[in-house]
């Protein structure tokens, strides 16, 4: 009788082999996974906790910089953990940030139902706007606006609300809500949401060909937080960029006299910010059109 191969690796438990289209699952230190991850992976089987693992982590350090790749490893850890929030969410962000809405949508009203959040509204609403329907986004901001209390979440109804208002044609009433967000906001609102309700207001000057006002916005919001949006780069495209020519200038003149202290590096951005003639705040906030028209 011939012998048993006892080197013949067992079959792998349903759900856990890969597809023929999914990105391999990395090797992660399971140090590296948060501990309320772990938490909620207790459920699984241990091998397939382990494969879920690892395509969350690729997810998350993929989605700034590769996001159709994230949404890949998100998609393969959702197909084997489908019941478990964080997998939806995972793909829900992924989808969103990779540009696949309809995905998105589906995903975080899974995770709405699951959850109970009203949270998840403006996301939502936003999904519903890349896919053409704005009708449907005003629903949802006007059902969150009863629901939802967290000031940064509410500047984010905003956001999406007048984004629905420009894409319906009503520019004017676009700019009269984000202004009065930004003059009479709504509880103690962070600062990268603050930023994010500039970046907004100084994105719809500029559609509307308002140029000058659009860079003294963009710049209140790089003031407010330089990291949060890529409002330093619209600057320089809408300044040819002279602002990093004539600081790069300004640093080979100092050399040639001193040598710059070791935490130079740390202050560029803040140093070209003192660059941009602008105040803090600009003056002149656009308040036209008349009042918020029924949908």
């Amino acid at each position: 009788m011939p012998r048993q191969d006892r080197g013949q690796r067992e079959p792998l438990p349903p759900g856990v082999g890969p597809r023929d289209n999914e990105p391999e699952a990395p090797e992660i230190n399971p140090k590296d996974i948060p501990r309320s991850v772990r938490a909620e992976l207790k459920s699984l089987p241990k091998e397939l906790a382990n494969t879920v693992a690892a395509h969350l982590v690729a997810a998350g350090e993929l989605i700034e910089v590769d996001p159709e790749r994230a949404y890949a490893h998100a998609e393969a850890a959702k197909r084997r953990a489908a019941r478990l929030s964080l997998a939806r969410e995972a793909l829900a962000e992924t989808a969103y940030a990779a540009g696949h809405y309809d995905v998105a949508l589906t995903e975080f009203r899974a995770l709405r139902r699951m959850t109970g959040s009203p949270d998840y509204l403006a996301v939502l609403a936003d999904c519903e706007r890349a896919l053409g329907r704005p009708e449907a986004a005003l629903r949802l901001v006007r059902e969150g606006e009863q629901s939802v209390k967290d000031p940064a979440m509410l500047v984010e109804l905003r956001i999406v609300q007048a984004g629905a208002r420009a894409d319906s044609g009503q520019q004017a009433e676009a700019l009269r809500l984000l202004s009065n967000e930004i003059e009479s906001p709504r509880g103690v609102v962070p600062k990268p949401a603050q930023a994010r309700l500039r970046y907004a207001y100084a994105a719809l000057l500029l559609e509307q060909g308002d140029r000058d006002a659009a860079q003294d916005w963009f710049t209140a919001s790089a003031r407010i937080d330089p990291e949060g949006t890529d409002a330093l780069d619209r600057l320089d495209e809408l300044n040819g960029m002279v602002l990093i020519t004539d600081f790069e200038d300004d640093d080979d003149q100092d050399d040639e006299e001193s040598t710059p202290d070791d935490g130079a590096d740390d202050e560029d951005s803040a140093e070209v910010l003192s660059e941009i003639d602008a105040p803090d705040e600009p003056d002149g906030l656009s308040t036209a059109g008349s009042e918020e028209p029924e949908s």
